[in-house]
């Protein structure tokens, strides 16, 4: 996916700039945000090692040859298969496929069902609900000591599903399928980092608990953590796929949005149910004014708005009919410095973008304010 990509005109997240720091199914998301109207910025926070050569895969694949697990949970597909063709490279692939024919193989959810079939095996049992926590509720119900489990890993922390199956007195056997690491290119991140703390962005998207601590981990590199930990309680709408991905930013008390449903396409359903949610709208003029991210919707039309209008509309609502100073509205441009002829200017093409001159009034020698509708004046006036 491009760093940045085009939106259509029109959808629920239409107005709306969408950061996605996931590695894997990066394009898929941003798809799906796309055609809901939202502009994508991507800056994948990790990559996906394999681990073909790596000794701690091979280790546990003859351990497994050698003496076989009772229980064998598969958590990803992608992590499957790759254990499997890492296998064969080594030589031990049919050994590996003959020994898990033989075991009690539990799949996640059903794409990793998928993998385990495509291999000519056969899955013992799945949860409908694709928890790890119902599959840990099973091995406990069944009983598990004296017993060995092998478990897939798949790059993210399992919170206590090793331990509580120790715990039962289960025998565990880690199977390390690939790790995450930094991404080659810090480029991106950093770019993706600077939209968050600059407001660049409505919301940003984590689907791996590894992602969030990487982006936390970059920004703490840079000297930017406390910004950007103040920017996700308070600006950017942090929107995680699942409780395990949440858990590296609310362990620094970032509250996250999650879709009931671990998967994509609920996650972005929730974004298309909370960004209009919290965009302001205001009556002004006769005419509806929805302010969203880096664009306004006038009476349901969409008008996109350069960076420094926005800037200066933002400055405007928070105090809709009052007027506003030019010197404070100055403030409110970035790199503006000190020439009052800068509001001016950026004034002028809000005002174009907005294709409604009348929605925001000069008032001579003072400053502007929104038009905001008679009716509601008494209302903001009070406050």
């Amino acid at each position: 996916m491009d760093q940045e990509q085009q939106r259509p005109e029109r959808g629920p997240l239409a107005g709306f700039t969408v950061g996605v720091t996931a590695a894997r199914r990066a394009d898929e998301l941003g798809a799906l945000l796309q055609r809901r109207g939202a502009v994508v910025v991507h800056g994948p926070a990790l990559r996906i090692v394999p681990l073909a050569d790596d000794g701690e895969l091979l280790a546990a694949t003859k351990e497994i040859i050698d003496r076989a697990p009772d229980v064998v949970v598969a958590t990803t597909a992608i992590g499957f298969r790759g254990w499997v063709e890492a296998a064969d490279g080594w030589g031990f692939g049919e050994p590996l496929l003959g020994r898990l024919r033989g075991v009690e193989l539990l799949a996640r959810g059903p794409k990793v069902k998928g993998a385990i079939r495509a291999a000519g095996l056969t899955e013992e049992w799945s949860p409908g609900s694709e928890s790890m926590a119902e599959v840990l509720d099973r091995l406990l119900e069944e009983g598990v000591e004296g017993r060995r489990v092998a478990v897939q890993l798949h790059g993210e922390p399992l919170p206590g599903f090793v331990e509580a199956l120790r715990a039962a007195g289960a025998e565990v056997l880690p199977v390390p399928v690939y790790r995450w690491m930094p991404p080659e290119d810090i480029g991106p991140v950093d770019r993706l980092l600077d939209a968050a703390l600059t407001r660049g962005l409505d919301a940003l998207t984590f689907t791996s608990a590894p992602a969030a601590a990487s982006l936390l981990s970059r920004a703490e590199e840079r000297g930017l953590l406390g910004e950007l930990l103040d920017v996700l309680r308070h600006a950017v709408l942090p929107a995680c796929v699942g409780p395990v991905t949440a858990l590296p930013l609310e362990a620094r008390g970032v509250a996250t949005v999650q879709p009931e449903r671990f998967r994509l396409g609920p996650l972005v359903q929730v974004l298309c149910q909370e960004l209009p949610g919290r965009a302001r709208a205001l009556p002004v003029a006769g005419h509806r004014v929805e302010i969203r991210g880096h664009a306004v919707l006038v009476d349901g039309e969409l008008k996109p708005v350069p960076p420094a209008g926005m800037s200066l509309l933002r400055v405007l609502s928070r105090r809709p009919g009052w007027v506003v100073a030019r010197a404070e509205l100055l403030r409110a441009l970035p790199g503006a410095g000190r020439d009052e002829h800068a509001v001016e200017t950026a004034m002028a093409r809000l005002r174009t973008a907005l294709g409604t001159p009348k929605l925001i009034q000069t008032v001579v020698k003072r400053g502007y304010r929104l038009a905001l509708d008679p009716a509601t004046d008494a209302k903001y006036a009070d406050g």
